[in-house]
């Protein structure tokens, strides 16, 4: 295995599923492998920076409220460091899945931009219409057109764009 796999599985703490994945889709290419995490990265680092400029510091407490529950809201340093780490589990996760689409249907690479706003949009649908619900918090609607739209155009340009790009840029 490539040295800079075995590096990043042991930086990452990746799970069994994404490693095999990964190498599944034979990402034993370093600059592959690249595409991948630069994108899990960019995109988890611009999701959580509008969660925090649009919702305040206390957005990773409510990413580990969705595992632990309304008690992490008075939670300390490690119930956030949790909340982060979750939250960069999910971006590296959503990465992975476009990675893996990605090599079976070609054309999420040569139209990269049309492809990673719509992927955008449904990782938003998915999280707030499917995972948020069954959550912890169990947060479910109804909820507010203007916010449902926002939700989309936001995370169709801080997850789908950076991830495809990347997985584009790198594959």
């Amino acid at each position: 295995m490539n040295f800079c796999i075995r590096f990043l599985f042991r930086a990452f703490e990746i799970s069994r599923f994404q490693r095999s994945l990964v190498l599944i889709c034979g990402a034993h290419e370093k600059e592959r492998a690249l595409g991948h995490w630069s994108g899990g990265l960019i995109a988890g680092t611009l999701d959580i920076t509008q969660a925090i400029v649009l919702f305040g510091r206390k957005v990773p407490l409510f990413i580990a409220g969705g595992l632990l529950g309304k008690s992490t809201f008075h939670g300390g340093a490690a119930t956030y460091a949790l909340g982060l780490f979750l939250h960069f589990f999910v971006a590296f996760s959503v990465t992975t899945i476009y990675y893996v689409a990605s090599r079976r249907l070609r054309f999420m690479t040569e139209h990269w931009l049309i492809c990673g706003l719509f992927y955008g949009a449904a990782v938003d649908q998915v999280m707030t219409l499917i995972v948020l619900p069954l959550s912890a918090l169990h947060a479910a609607g109804p909820y507010k057109l203007h916010d449902l739209l926002l939700g989309i155009i936001v995370h169709s340009i801080v997850i789908g764009l950076p991830i495809s790009f990347s997985v584009r840029r790198f594959s």
